[in-house]
């Protein structure tokens, strides 16, 4: 299944990576313009990655932006564009990918003892800063 994306016009609100789109090597999903960057590895044993760390670069965050990954269960996301519009849902099961770029979305739990974990950008100022319920 190739990787789904919605947009609002030419903003990509979300996109669904599904467990099938893990493979060799390194595969980001993310544009470099993005304020939260996703890929994968998939490497063979033997294979070293070299030590390195992380340069202080000063950088300017727009918005929170997030990243599902679906460790067991399933869960439904719908996805609203910039106007609160819904634009479309998305189904992840495990081992599936769900980022969340631009636009709102809700979530449904549609499995037993789902679990996911959630990454998205900081630092955290806190619910009432970092979103609008609607």
């Amino acid at each position: 299944m190739p990787i789904r994306k919605i947009h609002d016009g030419d903003t990509v609100c979300a996109m669904h990576i599904t467990n099938d789109e893990w493979g060799p090597g390194l595969k980001f999903f993310s544009e470099d313009a993005d304020f939260i960057q996703v890929g994968t590895w998939g490497y063979d044993d033997g294979k070293h990655l070299n030590a390195h760390y992380h340069n202080e670069v000063p950088r300017t965050v727009g918005y929170t932006q997030e990243v599902l990954y679906i460790r067991s269960g399933a869960i439904r996301c719908s996805i609203f564009g910039l106007n609160e519009q819904l634009l479309g849902t998305m189904e992840a099961a495990e081992g599936d990918i769900l980022i969340m770029l631009a636009g709102g979305h809700s979530y449904d739990i549609l499995a037993d003892k789902t679990q996911v974990l959630e990454v998205k950008n900081g630092p955290y100022p806190g619910a009432d800063a970092d979103r609008t319920r609607f």
